[in-house]
């Protein structure tokens, strides 16, 4: 007999569309004891209106075979870079906050910068050692601590997280950043204090403006070790403010 005749004797019969069906439940067990939680109906029975379940095979392999093809997929420096940050990510996230902060800083000169102008590597250099020494480490702190303390990622807690960079990591962050580049200007304790007297509050306002919309991204969809990136990388446009205040003449004591 031919295919096409085996198939038409095989299909006639509706039994053997049920015999298929069951063949199908029995390849879910082992035995007599369910594997994957099915009671021994039918899926003709399990199709039914609330009482179809999707077995977890078919999504677990899904699964798997997603993540196995992922890292190919990747390019090759992220796929070196997310090992460095997973095997050196207090240094990692240091280093990439000091290049974004050098980055910003030479960006910021650039538009500033007149016609005749030239680069000011000394302030860059300032900026990057800020990012290096200050900003990189105390991001990986601060996110690691806010994850502990609040590790849910609803909508409420994104808020808490929130609230709390604003309060607390923002206005110490720029206080830092502020003093840390006006004594590398030379500028004494008088003039420090009245540098922060008129750059701090406005720098925060507008903080108020632009960083909330940042962190509810990285504290509601990014993970935890790639957040101290997500917020350097919104800092880079920020940076390009700060820096401009950071580098303005000194304030009248």
């Amino acid at each position: 007999m031919n295919i096409v005749g085996l198939s038409k004797r095989f299909f006639s019969d509706r039994r053997s569309l049920h015999g298929i069906n069951n063949a199908l439940v029995g390849t879910v067990f082992s035995g007599r004891k369910p594997i994957l939680g099915f009671s021994g109906r039918s899926f003709h029975e399990l199709r039914k209106a609330g009482s179809f379940v999707v077995p977890r095979v078919f999504s677990v392999s899904r699964n798997l075979s997603t993540n196995a093809s992922s890292p190919s997929k990747q390019p090759a420096f992220l796929r070196w870079y997310l090992r460095k940050l997973e095997s050196h990510p207090f240094v990692t996230k240091s280093v990439t906050t000091s290049l974004i902060y050098m980055a910003a800083d030479l960006t910021s000169q650039m538009i500033t910068m007149p016609p005749a102008g030239s680069f000011d590597l000394i302030r860059t250099a300032r900026m990057a050692s800020f990012g290096l020494i200050f900003l990189g480490p105390s991001q990986h702190l601060w996110f690691s601590y806010l994850s502990k303390i609040l590790p849910k990622r609803d909508v409420l807690t994104t808020f808490k997280k929130i609230m709390m960079g604003q309060v607390l990591f923002g206005p110490c962050s720029n206080t830092v950043f502020y003093s840390y580049n006006a004594i590398l200007q030379g500028e004494n304790s008088d003039e420090i204090l009245a540098r922060l007297k008129r750059d701090l509050l406005p720098t925060l306002r507008n903080g108020l403006i632009y960083w909330p919309a940042c962190d509810f991204v990285t504290f509601k969809y990014v993970p935890v070790h790639l957040q101290p990136l997500m917020n350097s990388s919104c800092a880079y446009i920020w940076t390009i403010y700060l820096t401009y205040m950071a580098n303005l003449t000194k304030a009248d004591s």
